[in-house]
């Protein structure tokens, strides 16, 4: 298993489907599990963080137009560009990775504060050279999207974690997301949280530190050969 594949995504997997929206991660067979996500809403669907794949245009038939094309993580876009482009829509950066649009041959459109036309809400999980993240959060549907700091791919969680802190910020944990409870968390890098989703979160921020050294402990026995 290769820890980020390329090359056309033919073989898609569709997950966390719900009434407003759904994901899917465009390589299964890869370590990072690279999630992206579609959510429905009255202006149309906005597609976030997204990795192409040959599947995305007949998942998006039943939810009507697409709206924009969101980038969340300053640190990499992924296919923004490319996917923005073919449905001729633009970029939406919020307002901390506006830098972000010289990385993107698109249109981009800077926002600030809500995305364009729905309840979606914004909350800055870290803004520094090296890392800009900006999660989604719906009071409505209790949604919540987070590109990077938290996920459900293997190697974020430490034995007995449903979800977990992102390796590189489990000393410091993303505060903000305190607080929260969601119906659901959508994540950048695995599949979301649907069930009791915030003890999930709740268990994610206050053992990060603590389980800091099991986490560590499996990527060894997991990554280096005997």
């Amino acid at each position: 298993m290769t820890m980020k594949a390329d090359g056309p995504a033919t073989n898609a997997r569709k997950i966390d489907r719900w009434d407003g929206g759904f994901g899917w991660i465009a390589y299964p067979e890869e370590e990072m599990q690279r999630a992206s996500h579609a959510l429905a809403t009255d202006e149309g669907v906005w597609l976030i963080d997204p990795v192409d794949t040959s599947d995305l245009d007949d998942w998006l038939d039943e939810f009507g137009e697409v709206a924009g094309v969101v980038a969340l993580l300053g640190r990499h876009t992924r296919d923004a560009a490319e996917v923005a482009n073919r449905y001729e829509v633009p970029v939406y950066l919020p307002e901390p990775l506006s830098s972000a649009r010289r990385e993107l041959d698109a249109p981009v459109e800077v926002f600030d504060g809500t995305l364009p036309g729905t309840g979606y809400r914004t909350v800055t999980l870290l803004d520094t050279p090296v890392w800009t993240e900006v999660a989604l959060y719906d009071d409505e549907s209790g949604t919540l999207v987070v590109p990077e700091s938290v996920g459900t791919a293997e190697f974020f969680r430490a034995p007995g974690e449903r979800l977990g802190v992102h390796p590189a910020r489990r000393l410091v944990p993303p505060t903000p997301l305190r607080g929260f409870v969601p119906e659901r968390i959508l994540v950048g890098h695995g599949e979301g949280i649907t069930e009791d989703a915030p003890a999930a979160l709740r268990t994610a921020l206050s053992g990060a530190r603590r389980n800091t050294p099991k986490l560590y402990a499996k990527s060894l026995r997991n990554y280096l050969p005997l």
